[in-house]
């Protein structure tokens, strides 16, 4: 018997809350299927050993466990609503492909489904199935199914071999006209399985960061605004040309969930409408549109340069305070923090904070003590900068709150703060010139205990 994954979950948890109706759900949909999949629920906070035997560091985490084996279980990379999770499962237990050997097999499919994909083959051994069965198995959050059955191919008006996908939004369906290759077949059905336009929400958000397409355009609008659908006619309309390419995505600006995200890309409710372009490759990079325009023209342009790699990334930057150099611990915004860090006379000890953040709160009282110390040395600086507000070529920040040391010299090096966060702690690595707690920029350190912002799922 196969028993999926427990939900690891923490009862305080607003994701956890979100995803327990559609995990049920998902239950009862396999129950009702006569399934010997089982769904199970842990209550994490309760069984803190069980937790820590899975590695379980975030809420809610679901894993697989298959024929009795505990020591790797699969961890679960699909969406977090019902449909998703029973598709899943069945991938994980069952052939890659559903053999339909009816019509009404297949219109259930079709229609039991957002997406899915069909493959119509009249010999189910040939190259060009084994490549479609290829890329079922590799494809976890979308249902695929096989058919040789002269009805089925009839009743879609399928005249020869090939490879369908159904879907309830945008065109219908779309019908693969390449060659007939895992790789050909993978690339279609991403390009193809997500709506031109998507709303970001708690559901649609794994799938939005989940996906292979990297480069999103967001549109943050408020739904309530009496040009709503005039603003998604303009952004449609525009993503037409850039499907599989530039993931569109629109924002609901008023929602209370949602200004973390405003925030992170330094949005006030009353600047929306907006249009922000942002790319989730090895380092996360925004940019910005010249025109605040919402047309499908200014879209395209704006996908256009970004695509031929003529934009500039948009940095956000405070003005620089009259007092940032008045107290113990100096103010850094994006305007002035190259000239301070890297300055050749000073060594300086930056920490990147959110306001929001708690790590970060906790911190200050410390790092306050530890800048009054230093107040008055000759060639060490120890400065803040509220990384929400203020971003910088030259250094990324993933977590808050991240401390980073700018030794003195020429070189414009950075080493990365990975020791005890006391005042003991961070005197010895001052003391030591960065080597006691450090680590040159990029190596593996200790896990930060902070806020991962590494996309902005994390914000949320």
């Amino acid at each position: 018997r196969t028993f999926p994954r427990p939900l690891n979950n923490a009862p305080w948890c607003g994701h956890c809350k979100a995803l327990v109706p559609e995990y049920a759900k998902a239950a009862s949909m396999l129950k009702a299927e006569g399934s010997e999949i089982r769904l199970a629920k842990v209550d994490a906070t309760e069984e803190a050993d069980l937790a820590q035997e899975y590695g379980v560091r975030g809420y809610p985490t679901i894993k697989f466990f298959k024929g009795g084996d505990k020591e790797s279980p699969k961890e679960y990379s699909a969406g977090r609503q019902a449909d998703d999770i029973v598709n899943w499962l069945k991938k994980r237990t069952g052939p890659a492909a559903t053999t339909l050997g009816e019509v009404a097999e297949a219109e259930s499919m079709i229609a039991d489904n957002e997406v899915a994909v069909i493959g119509f083959f009249k010999d189910v051994e040939s190259e060009g199935a084994k490549a479609f069965l290829n890329a079922a198995e590799a494809v976890d959050d979308v249902p695929f199914g096989i058919t040789s059955n002269d009805a089925v191919y009839s009743k879609f008006e399928v005249s020869k071999d090939g490879v369908v996908l159904f879907k309830k939004f945008d065109e219908g369906r779309n019908t693969f006209d390449g060659e007939l290759s895992k790789a050909d077949l993978l690339a279609f059905i991403k390009a193809n399985q997500l709506p031109l336009v998507i709303e970001f929400t708690e559901q649609t958000a794994p799938k939005i960061f989940g996906g292979e397409i990297k480069s999103h355009i967001l549109m943050f609008v408020p739904k309530a605004a009496s040009d709503f659908d005039e603003k998604m006619v303009e952004f449609k309309k525009a993503s037409e040309g850039f499907k599989g390419k530039i993931l569109f995505i629109f924002i609901d600006s008023e929602v209370d969930d949602n200004q973390r995200i405003l925030e992170f890309f330094g949005l006030k409710k009353e600047e929306c409408p907006a249009i922000r372009l942002i790319t989730l490759e090895d380092e996360m990079t925004k940019y910005r549109p010249e025109s605040e325009a919402i047309t499908a023209d200014n879209i395209v342009a704006f996908c256009t340069l970004f695509t031929e790699g003529k934009l500039k990334p948009h940095l956000m930057s405070q003005d620089i305070p009259e007092d940032w150099d008045k107290n113990p611990v100096r103010v850094l915004v994006g305007k002035n923090f190259e000239e301070v860090v890297f300055d050749p006379k000073k060594n300086v000890f930056v920490e990147f904070y959110a306001p929001w953040c708690g790590h970060c709160k906790q911190l200050d009282p410390i790092w306050t003590k530890l800048g009054e110390k230093y107040q008055d040395s000759a060639d060490i600086v120890v400065a803040k900068m509220d990384s929400t507000a203020n971003e910088m070529e030259t250094v990324k920040v993933h977590s808050f709150p991240t401390l980073k040391f700018f030794p003195a010299g020429d070189e414009h090096k950075v080493v990365d703060y990975n020791g005890e966060r006391t005042l003991e702690g961070f005197t010895k690595f001052l003391e030591s010139g960065g080597k006691d707690g450090g680590a040159p920029a990029g190596e593996e350190g200790e896990e930060d205990e902070g806020i991962d912002v590494s996309t902005p799922l994390g914000l949320v």
